[in-house]
C-alpha cells in the first residue's frame, strides 16, 4: 500500500498529539495528586469517593451539631455551678438565723443577704449563652424564661429541651421548670406545715418511720389545752379535706415524737389551745425563689418569738436542702450530657476518618507509580516528537535542494 506524505504527517502529528495529552494528565494526576480526576476515569472508584465524601460531610455536620451541644452543656453546668454556691451560701444565712442572740436587726440583716443571693440565682436563671439563647428556657421563649412577678417568679418558658440531631440526641437547652421550680416539697414524702400558732410550738420537717405504712392523706394536728395538761388530736382527713375516720388522740410531751402511719415528727415549744399543725404529701412544686422568698419574710417579722425563729430555720433548711438537691441532680444529668456528648464526638470524629480514608483510597493517586507513569509518558513523548523530525525531513525538496 502506498503511503502518501500528507498521510505519514498526519498520523505523526495524531501520535504526538496523543501523547502530548497523556503526557498532560499524567502531570495533572502528580500535580493534584488524584488518580480520577473524572468519573470516566474509574466510574466505580468514583462512585466509592461520591460516598465516602458525602459520609464525611455528614459527619462533619454532625460534629458541629455535637459541639453547639457540648458548648451549650458547658456554659450550663457552670451556671448550675454558680447557683449550687450562692445556695449553699444562703443556707449559711439561714442556719446564723437560728442564733438566738441575734436582735431582729441582724435578723434583717441576714433577710437583706438572702434577698441578694435571691437576685442572684434569677440572674443565673435568665442567663443566656452568648447568642440570644437562654440556657434555661426549654423548648424556647418569648423573653427571659423566668419573671419576677407580685406573686413570685414566673417560669415563661416552654416545658421541655431544644436538641440537636447527631446521631443521637443531645440538649442545647436545659428544662428551666424541671431545674428551678420543681423541688419536692417537706421532707420528700410529706410536708409539715404550721396552721394556727398561738403558742411558743413548732414542728420539725418529720421523717419517715415505716415506709410501708405511708398513706396518701392529710393530717390535721390539734392541741387542746386544759389547765397543765395539754393532749393533741391528729384527724385524717383525704387530700380534698374529707374527714376519715375517728380522730387519734394522745397525751403531748414537748421533745417526744409523734408517731402515725409510718411518719414520725415533732413538735417542741408549748402549744396554745387551738393550735394546729398539718402534714400533707410531699410534691414536686416547691422553687428555688419560693423557698428564699418565705425565709426572707419570716426574718423580717419584727419581734419574733424563739420559737417562730426556730419554726423558720427548721421549714428555711428543709427548702434549701431540696432545692439544693434539685439543682445538684440537675447539674449530674447535663455532666453525663457532657460525656455523652463527648463519646458522640469520637465516634464521629472515627467516622470522618474512614470516610475520608476510603475516599484517598478510591482516588488519590501512588506518588510513585504515577511519577513512573509520568517518566514513561515523558520518554515516549520525546520518541513520538523525534520520530515527527524525522518524517519532516522525508521530502523531495530535501533532496533537490
Amino acid at each position: 500500500m502506498r503511503i502518501a506524505t500528507a498521510q505519514a504527517y498526519e498520523n505523526s502529528i495524531a501520535n504526538l498529539q496523543k501523547r502530548q495529552q497523556d503526557l498532560s494528565d499524567s502531570q495533572t494526576r502528580l500535580t493534584t495528586g488524584k488518580r480520577v480526576l473524572r468519573a470516566s476515569d474509574d466510574p466505580t472508584a468514583a462512585a466509592r469517593a461520591e460516598r465516602s465524601l458525602a459520609s464525611a460531610e455528614r459527619a462533619a455536620v454532625s460534629q458541629r451539631s455535637v459541639e453547639a451541644s457540648r458548648t451549650a452543656m458547658e456554659l450550663t453546668e457552670g451556671a448550675l455551678g454558680d447557683a449550687v454556691s450562692a445556695v449553699q451560701s444562703a443556707r449559711e444565712s439561714i442556719v446564723a438565723a437560728g442564733n438566738a442572740s441575734y436582735t431582729d436587726a441582724e435578723r434583717r440583716g441576714l433577710a437583706d443577704q438572702l434577698q441578694l443571693y435571691r437576685n442572684q440565682l434569677l440572674a443565673i436563671a435568665n442567663r443566656e449563652d452568648g447568642a440570644g439563647t437562654y440556657l434555661f428556657s426549654g423548648q424556647g421563649s418569648n423573653g427571659a424564661p423566668f419573671v419576677d412577678t407580685a406573686g413570685g417568679v414566673q417560669f415563661r418558658g416552654l416545658d421541655g429541651e431544644s436538641s440537636v440531631a447527631a446521631g443521637e440526641v443531645l440538649p442545647i437547652t436545659v428544662n428551666g421548670a424541671n431545674a428551678w421550680m420543681r423541688a419536692p416539697t417537706g421532707n420528700g414524702v410529706f410536708e409539715t406545715q404550721v396552721v394556727t400558732d398561738n403558742g411558743t410550738a413548732w414542728i420539725d420537717v418529720g421523717r419517715v418511720s415505716d415506709p410501708s405504712a405511708i398513706q396518701d392523706r392529710r393530717y390535721d394536728i390539734t392541741f387542746n389545752v386544759a389547765g397543765s395538761v395539754t393532749t393533741y388530736s391528729i384527724q385524717r382527713r383525704q387530700l380534698d379535706g374529707t374527714v376519715d375516720g375517728a380522730p387519734v388522740t394522745g397525751p403531748y410531751q414537748a421533745g417526744t415524737a409523734i408517731e402515725i402511719d409510718g411518719m414520725s415528727f415533732t413538735v417542741s415549744g408549748a402549744p396554745a389551745n387551738g393550735d394546729e399543725f398539718r402534714t400533707v404529701p410531699s410534691t414536686q412544686s416547691l422553687t428555688v425563689f419560693d423557698a428564699l422568698d418565705r425565709a426572707i419574710a419570716e426574718l423580717r417579722e419584727p419581734f419574733a418569738h424563739s420559737s417562730d425563729v426556730a419554726q423558720t430555720v427548721a421549714h428555711g433548711l428543709r427548702d434549701v436542702d431540696a432545692v439544693l438537691g434539685r439543682l445538684q441532680s440537675v447539674r449530674s444529668a447535663v455532666g453525663d450530657t457532657l460525656n455523652r456528648a463527648e463519646s458522640v464526638a469520637d465516634r464521629l470524629s472515627a467516622t470522618e476518618l474512614h470516610a475520608k480514608t476510603e475516599r484517598s483510597n478510591a482516588e488519590d493517586l501512588d506518588m510513585v507509580q504515577g511519577i513512573s507513569d509520568f517518566q514513561s509518558k515523558q520518554t515516549g513523548y520525546d520518541a513520538v516528537l523525534k520520530t515527527y523530525a524525522q518524517v519532516q525531513r522525508l521530502s523531495l525538496f530535501q533532496y533537490l535542494g
